[in-house]
């Protein structure tokens, strides 16, 4: 499967690499106005044909500098920590600055951690943040073992434990549920790096609670289904040849499946932006696209063990999730403040799922608990964009203060 997909990438390069010339040579104004509308239509309809493609490796960050206090400080991306299967990333600022240590978990679930971009920008001014920034499956050579949930667990653990006492730890969607088992683990150790706040974005804490066609995909076959139709081995040319993973491509087409039409619909949008010259909206939906496009491979079992343990059989959920032979019980939790956010029009994610988070933790105080809806967003709006920037932020910015 993975050797078609590549054959096929292969095949059509040369056709998108011209396709990409021309778009930006129409993109030249032309002497007189009919010459470029004309010019402008042919440029779009080449961009349309040279972006049917993903890529593979991560996008850049691009956070050069953010304003604090009214002084601009430069970011520099300073690994702390890195293992095979990823790395601590650090944004760390040319002024020193005694603010709120925040750690991100960016999901691994086909794209990289750069989605979660606008994310990090809105944090910079007010926090010290690291991220988890996640390595594409298909570069891990064999040889660096394989990476399974516990795994997951383990990598969340090591680095809430290295940022140590007084952290505060953001997730966004899919590791939400392995970072709250991760908390408990923390917190049953009596560990002194137990957060200060722990915020879960869009997860799925609890996936029989209002199931979307995600948690539907999820369930209808069994987990043996999963390995035979959706693994597949990297093709020789990388440096992770032959391990077995979940494609990045697979997980792309899933979820566009789930909105076909709305992304047909905003690449046509795209070719009137461009043939009107409307270059701020064309940019916009490029650069939503470039980032979206650009996709991630998973280690086979780790995704195949997501699927079971999370989607299928609701182990956290059911107080069942076992890690490294030690159950994680969420109950535990004591001096972690609890912040979970949704999103009302979350197709992924639906309301209510996130939110039973407030139910597996009685032991911490109802004071440190708080939940937010975020009226008329989907899953993407809960972490980027306005309704991010302009409402959801701040909640997120006074529960961390109000804990530092």
């Amino acid at each position: 499967m993975y050797d078609a997909y590549q054959a096929r990438q292969d095949f059509l390069a040369p056709l998108r690499i011209f396709s990409d010339f021309a778009a930006t040579a129409l993109r030249e104004p032309m002497a007189g106005p009919w010459a470029n509308m004309v010019a402008r239509s042919m440029g779009g309809a080449a961009e349309l044909l040279s972006r049917v493609r993903l890529t593979h490796d991560r996008p850049a960050y691009d956070v050069g500098s953010v304003t604090v206090a009214g002084a601009e400080a430069r970011i520099s991306e300073v690994v702390v920590l890195a293992t095979p299967f990823g790395s601590l990333l650090h944004f760390r600022k040319s002024v020193s600055l005694k603010q709120p240590r925040v750690l991100l978990v960016a999901p691994m679930a086909g794209h990289f951690a750069t989605l979660l971009r606008d994310t990090v920008r809105t944090l910079l001014p007010d926090h010290d943040v690291f991220i988890t920034d996640w390595n594409n499956a298909r570069d891990v050579p064999r040889d660096a073992g394989r990476f399974g949930l516990d795994d997951y667990v383990g990598h969340m653990i090591r680095y809430i434990e290295y940022l140590g006492p007084g952290t505060h730890v953001i997730g966004v969607c899919q590791p939400c549920n392995a970072l709250l088992a991760a908390t408990a683990l923390i917190a049953q150790n009596n560990s002194p790096a137990q957060p200060r706040t722990l915020t879960l974005m869009a997860g799925p804490v609890d996936t029989r609670i209002n199931p979307t066609k995600v948690n539907e995909l999820a369930t209808e076959h069994p987990i043996s289904w999963f390995e035979k139709n959706l693994i597949a081995a990297v093709p020789a040319r990388y440096r992770g040849a032959h391990r077995r993973v979940y494609p990045g491509f697979l997980q792309l087409s899933s979820f566009m499946s789930m909105n076909l039409a709305r992304h047909i619909r905003a690449h046509f949008d795209l070719f009137e932006y461009v043939v009107r010259a409307n270059d701020a909206r064309a940019d916009a939906t490029r650069n939503f696209y470039d980032e979206y496009f650009a996709v991630f491979d998973m280690p086979a079992e780790f995704y195949l063990e997501t699927v079971q343990r999370v989607f299928q059989e609701h182990h956290l959920a059911r107080g069942i999730f076992q890690w490294r032979g030690q159950r994680a019980d969420p109950g535990k939790i004591r001096k972690t403040a609890l912040l979970t956010i949704e999103g009302e029009r979350d197709d992924i994610c639906a309301p209510g799922q996130t939110l039973a988070a407030h139910d597996l933790t009685p032991g911490i105080k109802p004071h440190k608990k708080r939940h937010y809806l975020q009226p008329g967003v989907g899953h993407y709006g809960v972490f980027s964009g306005k309704h991010w920037q302009r409402e959801i932020y701040p909640i997120v910015r006074d529960v961390i203060a109000a804990s530092s």
